[in-house]
This record gives structure tokens, sequence and C-alpha cells, in this order.
């Protein structure tokens, strides 16, 4: 038996996307589905898989450990660790023949170890700082950085990477002028005579709005689940298909008085007689606590507010407006139910954040149940 809240991710859709992805790089330009914190809450492997199968060739994680389970599923393309590694991580790099991010010469002494250790060479991203302010090397460090590296036996230099701060803004000055920066550390590579790795820089806004940034590999991200890089301001045309549909049933339906209260704190009390449902979710599983006495769920495909305070597990809503209303009945945290909506932006709007934070923080202990990909996008890939 599944459990009654639990998220459909329609596979179909993160293919199409995927595909939209690959149209947009163009047949020059390789693509790298970022599969990272589950697939933003999705399922790394399913989506993977379906990814790699529309049209991906690399895979992007953020930490090693996130790729271990994509390798036991026999996942055997490119994948490209994005986040720093501790010294200690390096093993997991080298086990697992993955590419990996160093902005620094002691991470790739500590990967140079890892590879000697088990008879391989290990394939480096060199990332490059170009105005993100997070990680990586300045872009007149890269010269002196990258020489250090490719003296390294059991280490070779295969990419040169940056990241962009703000390219989902509606005018991408900052992210042209990150790209110049970037030109400027390609040369200081060519100065020194190695040979030009593979570059990348863009994300999903950067593949959208910024043609200039695709060069040789798209790491795209949210859009690959179907959220706009610049949430609502993306506006109803978008192409893109959200692939999560966030769904459980009601538990219990009791009559609460005017003047009686509704969960923890009394921050509810009934302006007047009331029909209160109890739905079997909470902030756990995704349902934020944020949304107390704000959010809304769809019930009989129309909009009803949630009461009170969301507890961890339980979230009450006011179902007055439904006299049939019945214990069983589908409530929609997230998707479509009949012919409304509720997207993750607007999820995320009403908590002060975006919609990568609200997928990523639906929880472990709900269940993924996967509609079936096409055909073509369904094959294993390695």
């Amino acid at each position: 038996m599944v459990r009654p809240t639990h998220a459909e991710i329609d596979l179909s859709a993160i293919a199409a996307n995927v595909a939209l992805a690959c149209r947009l790089a163009g047949p020059e330009t390789r693509v790298m589905a970022v599969v990272k914190a589950d697939a933003y809450g999705h399922g790394a492997v399913p989506v993977a898989r379906v990814a790699l199968g529309a049209g991906a060739t690399w895979l992007g994680v953020a930490i090693p450990e996130e790729a271990v389970p994509l390798r036991e599923a026999g996942i055997a393309c490119g994948i490209l660790v994005l986040g720093p590694i501790a010294p200690d991580q390096a093993d997991l790099v080298a086990a697992h023949d993955l590419d990996q991010c160093v902005s620094d010469q002691a991470q790739a002494e500590a990967l140079d170890r890892a590879a000697r250790a088990r008879g391989r060479v290990l394939a480096l991203h060199l990332k490059v700082d170009t105005g993100m302010g997070r990680v990586g090397l300045r872009p007149r460090e890269v010269r002196r950085v990258a020489e250090k590296i490719w003296a390294l036996p059991s280490v070779r230099l295969a990419g040169l990477m940056t990241h962009f701060a703000d390219a989902e803004a509606d005018e991408p000055g900052f992210a042209r002028e990150q790209l110049v920066r970037f030109a400027e550390a390609a040369r200081e590579l060519a100065a020194a005579g190695i040979p030009a790795p593979l570059r990348h820089a863009a994300n999903s806004a950067a593949l959208l709005f910024l043609p200039e940034a695709r060069l040789d590999l798209v790491r795209p991200g949210i859009m690959l689940y179907g959220y706009h890089p610049r949430g609502p301001r993306g506006g109803p045309e978008s192409p893109l298909r959200p692939a999560l549909r966030l769904r459980t049933a009601i538990s219990q339906i009791q009559d609460v008085a005017q003047g009686e209260s509704v969960s923890y704190g009394r921050t509810f009390v009934a302006p007047r007689d009331l029909r209160v449902a109890t739905l079997p979710v909470g902030y756990a599983d995704g349902c934020g606590r944020l949304l107390s006495n704000r959010g809304r769920v769809l019930i009989r495909g129309q909009r009803v507010p949630i009461v009170g305070r969301v507890c961890m597990d339980m979230t009450m809503v006011d179902v007055s407006g439904f006299p049939d209303v019945r214990v069983g009945d589908e409530a929609v945290l997230i998707g479509r139910q009949g012919a409304d909506e509720i997207t993750a932006d607007e999820v995320a709007e009403l908590q002060g954040t975006i919609s990568y934070e609200v997928l990523c923080r639906i929880g472990p202990r709900v269940p993924r149940i996967y509609l079936p990909p096409p055909p073509a996008a369904s094959a294993t890939a390695s």
C-alpha cells in the first residue's frame, strides 16, 4: 500500500523539458542534467535515466555521495561533482570514476593521490569565480594553479567552468560581465600552453536567456523539473512542464463550532461554525509551517484554506463549502486538480522563498510514484 501522502512524478514531463534544453543548446553543445538534491526532490536515478534517454549526455551532482546510487544503478556516463570536497572524500570520487570540480591545488593533490592509489586518472574541472563570490579561483590565478595541476600524474584538466550569479535578471548585464572574465581565464590557460578543456557556464537561466553562454556544455537544473528560473515572471506561456504533483487524502472531518480553535497556539479561532478536514501531511513532508493560515490546497478542484498552524505531520483545511466531502477525498498541495493548479512557485511566494527550495524540501518519507515516460526516453541509459 502506498501512503496517501505521496508525490507523483511525471517522467514524460521530465523528458520533454530535457528535450527542450537540448534543442536550445544546439547540436554542438552537450547537456548536463543536474540531478543534485535527489533531482530537486524528484528522485535522482529515475530522472537521470529519463534525462539521458531524452538527449542529455552528462549528469551533475553536488557531492560525491549523490553519485554513488547513480553508479550503483548502472549509469556509466560522465558525472561531475559540482561542489568542493574535503580530502577524505577524494577516494569516493576515484572509486566511482567521477569528474570533480576543483578550485585550489590542495584539492587536486588529494584527488591525484586517490587516483594513483586506484590506478586510474581522474578528470578535473577548474572552477573560476567570475562574480558569484562563493567558490573558485579568480581569473588571474587560473594559470598558476592550472600549471601545477597539469604536472600531476594521475589527474587531467578536463574542464573550465564558472557559475552565474543572476543570469535570470531581466537585463543580464552582470552575467555578460562574468562571461568576459571567464574568457580571460580561458586565455590564461591558452597562454600557459594547456589544451583548451571543456568550457561550461550556463545554468537554466543562461540557457534560456543568454545564448552566448552555451559554450561547450550547459548545466540546466530547475527547468528540467518544469519551473522557470524567473519564477512566476516566467509567464504562463512557458513551454516547461512541471513534473511533480504532491497529493494526500482527507483522514478526518469534524465540525468546529464558532469560537473553537484549531491546531497549536490557537492562532485560528473559528469565526463561525465550520467543517474542518485533517490532512496527513505536515512540514516534515514539505508542507511548510509558513503556510499556516495562509496556504491553499485543492479539494474537488476548488481551493480551500489552511486553518491553524501546519503541524509536523498534519494540516487542517476549511471544507465548509463542501457538504458532501468525505474521508479519503484527494487533496492536492502542489499540482493540478480539475481546472485549477497550485504551482511550486505559488507555494514559494507565500513562504518568501523559491520553487527550488519548495521542491527539495519534500521529505524522504513521502513516496515518489513514477508515471512512465514515452518509450523513446524510457530506456536505461549507460
